[in-house]
């Protein structure tokens, strides 16, 4: 059974209506069959009735007729229509049927006329009437018999059936066509359902608005409702893994002057244990946080749009006040100009991952490049060791650690990959002319955003 539901609608209307017709067509051929009959039925007995007024019975016994009926087809030998009177005695018939005779009564009556098919002259199947009339009072009884063949009744029957299903095959084309329409008006309202929830995958705020159609409320309603839902369990869990990465926070800062005292007393190797410890602890909780950040942009999409230049300028000089960032040196290479359509504090947080994780990295230099295509792509690039090809997608993956992640890069690219994919962009590493990573971050225009 075919997925669409419009096909499914199409394929059983189109049946239903041609099952329809066709039995309207079988129907319609007996009909009209039986209405032949019917009308040769009835000429027969008009026929009969004249017979009988022109009859008579003579002395002998034998029946006599004053006119004949004039139908030109009683004079035709074989035509297929006849009549024949007969008694006792003898029987006068049509000359149609010349040397022939009509079958022997069977459920003849003096009261009314007999109607059967059966097997007639010249080896014809024929429609016969019959009854008895008793022209004198006193005289005998008469056996008027009329018949007609029934070969062009069938060939009528034909003729009739195949323009009836003519009519009927073009009946069914215009019906299945009115059934498409009625279809595409009838699923209508779900195709602005899809639009809505279109909609509303893109901003899990919006709500779909009250459905013109009693049939599909419902429905709106339950979505409405799920996606109430939803967003109450993604911000209760956000809330959640917020307060759990602060609440962290206050003990590994103890936990940080517990190994300081403890290298002060000459534990080095306990020290370097506390702080390896710490470090992992701390790069989960940032990374926690980056998730958080991540899920409320989508949650809400601002829509706003940053000037680069400045927020990237400010960035490198906090950089180059780190230790790992004194002995490099930074290339800005941006437009003025250049807008990129991400908000500042989500500019801030992805530019600072990818600068801050080149820079730690990078043996001399580090170059950040920015260009006005489509929405906006910053490139940030460094000559460092690099990414093996086969690391990329490892890199990239959600909660994977500094360690994990490819030799020397680590947390700060699955951390901006998140923020960059929140904000509706795209992320690709390649190997950069510098010798080490080149990470490229795509933005699509604003129109096209607000058209998806």
């Amino acid at each position: 059974m075919p997925r669409s539901l419009r096909v499914r609608l199409l394929l059983s209307a189109a049946i239903a209506i041609f099952l329809a017709l066709a039995a309207a067509w079988v129907a319609m051929t007996v009909l009209f069959e039986r209405h032949i009959e019917h009308r040769i039925e009835a000429d027969l007995i008009r026929d009969g009735l004249q017979l009988a007024a022109a009859l008579s019975v003579g002395a002998d016994g034998t029946p006599a007729l004053e006119h004949e009926p004039g139908d030109s087809r009683f004079f035709e030998p074989a035509s297929g229509l006849y009549w024949q009177v007969s008694t006792l005695q003898g029987a006068l018939n049509s000359r149609s049927l010349w040397d022939q005779h009509l079958p022997e009564p069977r459920k003849a009556t003096s009261l009314e006329w007999k109607t059967r098919a059966v097997e007639g002259p010249f080896n014809q199947q024929v429609l016969l009437v019959e009854r008895y009339i008793r022209p004198e009072r006193a005289g005998a009884d008469v056996l008027v018999q009329l018949a007609h063949e029934q070969k062009s009744l069938h060939e009528a029957r034909e003729e009739f059936g195949e323009e009836l299903a003519l009519f009927l095959a073009i009946l069914w084309f215009i019906l299945s066509a009115a059934a498409w329409v009625q279809v595409e008006l009838g699923l209508r309202p779900l195709r602005h359902v899809r639009n809505e929830v279109e909609t509303l995958k893109r901003n899990p705020r919006e709500r779909m608005a009250a459905a013109h159609v009693a049939e599909i409320e419902p429905l709106t309603l339950a979505i409405n409702e799920l996606a109430d839902a939803r967003e109450k369990d993604l911000s209760r869990a956000r809330r959640r893994a917020a307060d759990l990465a602060h609440g962290l926070k206050t003990p590994l800062a103890a936990l940080s002057a517990q190994s300081r005292r403890a290298r002060e007393a000459g534990a080095t190797d306990a020290a370097d244990g506390l702080d390896q410890a710490i470090a992992a602890a701390t790069s989960a909780i940032e990374g926690e946080l980056a998730r958080s950040r991540a899920a409320a942009i989508r949650a809400a999409p601002s829509g706003d749009t940053t000037i680069a230049l400045p927020l990237i300028e400010s960035l490198v000089g906090v950089v180059e006040k780190t230790e790992f960032g004194a002995k490099l040196v930074f290339e800005v290479n941006i437009p003025e100009e250049l807008s990129l359509p991400v908000a500042g504090e989500d500019l801030l947080e992805i530019a600072g991952a990818l600068i801050e994780n080149a820079a730690r990295y990078a043996r001399r230099r580090v170059r950040i490049t920015g260009q006005a295509v489509e929405g906006g792509v910053l490139l940030v690039e460094d000559d460092g060791p690099g990414i093996e090809s086969e690391k990329v997608a490892e890199a990239l993956m959600r909660g994977g650690r500094l360690d994990e992640a490819g030799p020397g890069h680590g947390l700060g690219l699955a951390i901006a990959n998140d923020l960059v994919d929140a904000t509706r962009g795209a992320i690709t590493l390649l190997r950069s002319e510098l010798g080490g990573l080149k990470v490229t971050v795509a933005w699509r225009a604003p129109e096209l955003n607000a058209a998806r």
